[in-house]
């Protein structure tokens, strides 16, 4: 790391003022903080004084993220060695789902950092460290087989639209990688629904790629009578996008965040139950087969439990008080599955009960903080 400090010194000062790239400097500091620890001070007004920057917080996300791309990758070749009736094995499936992957993360890192490079130089700030993980995350919650332009377009609309336009990092109210994906799922719905999106080879005759969730919605098979068993819910063994289909590989993501202290128990806790007490209400009447579905079932399949560990903590987007993280992980829960069960055309509800949530968000915090002032005066005039 010694090299890469020298290497780093001897260029500063053609990015400091004076210099003849100075107006490159957001670029040159955004390498060098992610490399080493910042040297930046604050001069003036209160701040707090942390060993942990940003940049570090968010590297933790990444860690946590790397059972499920992992694994994913693995699936991604097991789902596609299955569909054409190829023997495999291990290593084999895992290099087949990288080479898939790589692509997919070279150009959501490659097209985002550049819009962000293009607004830290036009603006004269630092780089925002957010797209660290952003970046990570939108191949995770992609099918495999999108198209690599698409994905760009789709990358492009979540930074500026759904984060630049509000000032950057820490004042975007929408979740930007899932931005990417609604906009993605609404332009090009092609390419974001049906049974041969989610499956590299699906489109072989005889073979069908479709989700549990696409087979549910359909209305044709019940839950019981699915191809699919319970440990292939709860281990992943199933189609979708890379990153969402194993619950075990997110739970390991959750418990990595809860114990770094990065994501909040709290909003991953009250999502789960929300989402299965409205799946076991929903078990009372069972008009349709994604209403019979049983409620733990509903936690395992499409991307609830990747949306409840790593969307919904979402530290911007999410509420800031404890009672208002309850809340919110309750109502995201409850959204996300009568909008499954009711809009078969949109059995992915998570997406859409996430956004919808990162906008009621301040609302919430701004009721629990005023009704805290309104109990402490009532106190202090008793």
């Amino acid at each position: 790391m010694k090299l890469f400090k020298n290497i780093l010194e001897s260029i500063k000062p053609n990015f400091l003022p004076g210099g003849k790239l100075e107006k490159m400097y957001p670029a040159y500091d955004a390498f060098e903080t992610f490399l080493f620890v910042p040297d930046h001070t604050t001069h003036s007004g209160s701040h707090i004084r942390d060993a942990v920057d940003l940049k570090r917080t968010m590297a933790f996300v990444v860690i946590s993220l790397i059972p499920c791309i992992i694994f994913g990758m693995w699936n991604i070749g097991d789902q596609y060695f299955q569909a054409i009736s190829e023997e495999t094995d291990f290593l084999k499936n895992l290099m087949f789902g990288f080479w898939k992957f790589l692509p997919l993360l070279i150009v959501s890192y490659a097209v985002g950092l550049s819009v962000e490079f293009a607004f830290a130089i036009s603006r004269g700030h630092s780089v925002n460290e957010g797209y660290l993980v952003t970046g990570m995350l939108i191949p995770l919650i992609m099918p495999i087989d999108v198209p690599l332009w698409m994905l760009a377009i789709s990358v492009i609309f979540a930074v500026v639209i759904g984060k630049e336009v509000f000032g950057g990092t820490g004042m975007n109210i929408l979740n930007p990688a899932l931005t990417a994906r609604a906009f993605l799922f609404f332009a090009y719905p092609s390419h974001m629904s049906g049974d041969k999106v989610w499956v590299h080879g699906a489109s072989i005759d005889g073979y069908s790629g479709e989700t549990i969730l696409g087979a549910l919605a359909a209305n044709v098979t019940p839950w019981s009578e699915l191809q699919w068993s319970f440990n292939d819910a709860l281990f992943g063994f199933i189609p979708g996008s890379l990153g969402e289909t194993s619950f075990i590989a997110i739970l390991i993501g959750a418990l990595i965040l809860i114990i770094s202290g990065v994501g909040s128990w709290r909003i991953m806790l009250s999502t789960f139950i929300g989402g299965y007490l409205t799946a076991l209400l929903f078990n009372l009447w069972g008009i349709n087969f994604l209403m019979s579905t049983p409620a733990h079932i509903h936690l395992l399949i499409g991307g609830f439990a990747f949306g409840a560990v790593f969307m919904t903590t979402d530290p911007v987007t999410a509420t800031q008080t404890n009672k208002g993280k309850i809340i919110y992980g309750l109502l995201i829960g409850f959204f996300a599955i009568v909008i499954r069960v009711f809009n078969p055309a949109y059995p992915e509800g998570m997406m859409l009960a996430i956004l919808l949530m990162n906008v009621f968000a301040p609302l919430i915090d701004h009721y629990i903080v005023g009704a805290n002032i309104k109990r402490r005066l009532s106190r202090v005039k008793a």
